[in-house]
């Protein structure tokens, strides 16, 4: 019974949080300003209600003064590039040797734990100088808690066989210790540090593609956080000039409510209360910062979606479970930018691919193929692939 109170008291006080973050943006029309002493009684209620970690350990919800002390609410120092506030370091690898050519995201998954630094068929060969026809190299962004082969084992083979040359960075390894979450303690699981670093490494990687290609420019793929990361680097790390197309999939361009759950803890954690935070441990820094409304977004898109002179492509699935709701990841055009927004079922009501199925979905690679080249690839494929466990198209 008193457990149960307790559930009951936290729900409350969510509600309340919710309903007081909403009438934030109300306070300069007369409402009644969140004094210190509400923050301090609602962290309280919250804390009571909170059970024991499986080790003894008391969560407590903390009322953040607003200082930055790496609490976990993806804020930025401030900067114009939007760097991170007091997190933990992280690390790249460049993918070497190459991976076989799977359909299924769960056997390339199962293989990038197996093999977390090999490349994906067809990239990162560095002896690779584009042709007059695709002059540009493809640079593959992946997700959070990814890496680049079990993102891109289906799309990069085509890719290369298309003739581009193809290269695909692993970025943002981040350990327990250094808030990368649970997730980082498995093999190969990148994307899971501070996004403005991984943009930073995405950034000195793009260098070494286009010193090593001779390529002024390059095109860009990313798949959940990493058409986010892509977003940023064109943004805040120099990219703008040196990329022309930018194609994402389920990219987490103006953050995601992960059904819901992100949202209530965002409107808690915007109020000054860190509930955030003490998840850290658990989900990594880059989820936290994905959330909606996080600091991090709003450095992000504080000019608008896009710079001039790209052209992007942003993929979405009505099936996408974690970039949610899906519509999302669309992109608003800028002056001199051009958008293409995709919902892959419009026109293809078979193909059921959610969030890891979409890289691994014929129309999604299509699609791929349409952005880059849309004078040697003008078709869009149209084929059945199931919700989660993908295979290219077939069972």
């Amino acid at each position: 019974m008193k457990q149960h109170m307790r559930r009951s008291v936290v729900a409350a006080a969510l509600i309340v949080g919710v309903a007081v973050g909403h009438g934030l943006a109300a306070t300069s029309a007369g409402a009644e300003p969140v004094t210190p002493s509400d923050l301090q009684s609602l962290a309280e209620t919250i804390t009571d209600g909170l059970r024991p970690s499986p080790d003894g350990r008391q969560p407590e919800a903390i009322v953040d003064s607003g200082g930055s002390s790496g609490s976990g609410s993806g804020g930025s120092s401030g900067s114009a590039a939007g760097s991170s506030s007091g997190y933990g370091h992280s690390t790249a690898a460049v993918p070497v040797g190459q991976g076989p050519e799977l359909t299924a995201p769960l056997a390339a998954f199962a293989y990038g734990l197996a093999s977390p630094d090999i490349a994906p068929g067809g990239a990162n060969r560095w002896d690779c100088r584009p042709s007059a026809e695709h002059p540009n190299p493809v640079v593959l962004l992946h997700g959070t808690w990814l890496n680049a082969f079990d993102t891109f084992s289906y799309l990069s083979p085509q890719l290369a066989r298309a003739g581009f040359c193809v290269f695909a960075l692993n970025f943002g390894r981040s350990g327990l210790l250094e808030g990368g979450g649970l997730g980082a303690v498995l093999p190969g699981r990148y994307g899971v540090g501070p996004m403005e670093e991984s943009s930073r490494q995405v950034a000195d990687f793009i260098e070494r593609v286009r010193t090593t290609t001779g390529a002024a420019k390059v095109d860009i793929v990313g798949h959940s956080q990493g058409g986010t990361i892509a977003n940023h680097y064109l943004k805040f790390e120099g990219g703008a000039g040196k990329v022309e197309k930018v194609v994402t999939y389920g990219a987490t361009h103006h953050g995601t409510t992960l059904m819901g759950i992100a949202t209530l803890g965002r409107a808690i954690n915007n109020l000054g209360i860190d509930i955030l935070g003490f998840n850290e441990p658990i989900v990594g820094i880059s989820n936290i910062q994905q959330a909606v409304g996080s600091p991090f977004y709003a450095t992000l898109n504080a000019a608008g979606d896009t710079v001039p002179g790209v052209d992007y492509t942003a993929v979405a699935s009505r099936y996408d479970e974690v970039t949610n709701p899906y519509d999302w990841t669309f992109l608003r055009a800028g002056d001199g930018a051009t958008v293409r927004n995709i919902t892959l079922q419009e026109g293809c009501e078979q193909d059921l691919s959610d969030h890891l199925t979409l890289m691994y979905s014929p129309r999604a690679a299509s699609i791929a193929l349409n952005a880059l080249d849309p004078v040697n690839h003008p078709a869009l494929n149209c084929t059945f692939n199931p919700w989660l466990i993908g295979g290219g198209g077939k069972l």
